[in-house]
């Protein structure tokens, strides 16, 4: 079955004002709601509610950050929602980035393979049930079980970027979410996840600007991009993508603190690689080209255009071809 996502809560709409557009997802075509936690709202909150209003949709974290949660809270709110929606919730797990977990959070980012690697292993085995005494590489659980045991477990996936986490993606969970990639990065990253075997899912965070302007597409798309691919575990993924040439005059131009410039060395080409741009008959046509190239899930993350909110959301979706 191709999958068909999209990222809430939406922009620019208060979170208790989104019924009616979340309710309305499904006539549209879309299968799947996922969430973010970045700086908004939580990874969880979002979810529930849509649980509630479009009772058809699937459910998804991408991703809830493995430091900034104890393991037995995390076990808790994935359990939780998979309670409450039972059979429809996919739990997204990931390093974050420093920038989240450092500056934000007060954690240290250490060994962030290794600490996904143990979270995916202890939750595994709390959300079936299991009475958890071990000690992981990262951190140790004694004798916790969950009160709330989820029937069935949601899947579970990993968010990864480079070989070592697309591997642990394949060999620790039910599949991979993929981040800032264009069409043709997919078939470059995707066989580290399969390596463990057939059968994982592909999940995809797409990023959109939905005009038909060009211009304000790009403006649009290079603000998002900066603000992405100067983090460091960004930066390291196009390295390997074959894009540091491209991007290295950005790189320099951040560094050396001059955020215009930056601006101005992003070309046209890395934007329309990376942000699905221009009218909605051609966002849709690009987000197909993910599905050929192997993403099971697109998920489609609107960026502000100042366009109609509602009106976007439904020509994007496959009801509107």
């Amino acid at each position: 079955m191709q999958r068909y996502g999209i990222t809430v809560p939406f922009d620019g709409v208060p979170l208790a004002g989104q019924r009616e557009l979340v309710a309305e997802l499904p006539d549209l075509g879309y299968t799947d709601v996922w969430s973010s936690e970045v700086d908004g709202a939580d990874a969880f909150t979002p979810l529930v509610l849509a649980s509630v209003w479009a009772p058809a949709l699937r459910l998804g974290t991408a991703i809830a950050p493995v430091f900034t949660r104890g393991p037995a809270t995390l076990a808790q709110c994935a359990a939780s929602l998979a309670a409450a929606a039972p059979g429809r919730v996919a739990i997204g797990i990931g390093a974050s980035s420093d920038v989240i977990v450092e500056r934000w959070n007060g954690a240290e980012f250490d060994r962030p393979l290794q600490r996904v690697r143990d979270t995916a292993r202890f939750l595994r085995a709390a959300l079936a049930g299991d009475r958890v005494s071990e000690r992981y590489e990262t951190f140790a659980v004694d004798g916790f079980r969950l009160g709330l045991v989820p029937d069935p477990p949601p899947s579970l996936l990993v968010a990864a970027l480079r070989p070592g986490m697309l591997r642990l993606a394949g060999r620790e969970s039910d599949g991979a979410i993929l981040n800032w990639l264009a069409p043709g990065d997919v078939g470059t990253v995707i066989p580290y996840v399969h390596a463990a075997g057939p059968g994982r899912e592909i999940a995809a965070r797409i990023f959109v600007a939905a005009t038909a302007d060009p211009g304000q597409a790009r403006a649009i798309g290079r603000r998002a991009l900066t603000a992405y691919l100067n983090v460091p575990v960004y930066r390291a993924f196009h390295e390997w993508l074959g894009r540091g040439d491209r991007l290295a005059p950005m790189w320099e131009a951040w560094a050396a603190g001059d955020r215009r410039a930056a601006l101005a060395a992003i070309g046209d080409d890395v934007v329309d690689d990376l942000v699905v741009h221009g009218s909605p008959e051609a966002c849709r046509e690009r987000v197909r080209q993910y599905a050929e190239a192997g993403v099971h899930t697109p998920i489609l993350c609107l960026l502000p255009t100042g366009g109609d909110l509602r009106e976007t959301v439904r020509a994007l979706g496959p009801a509107a071809a």
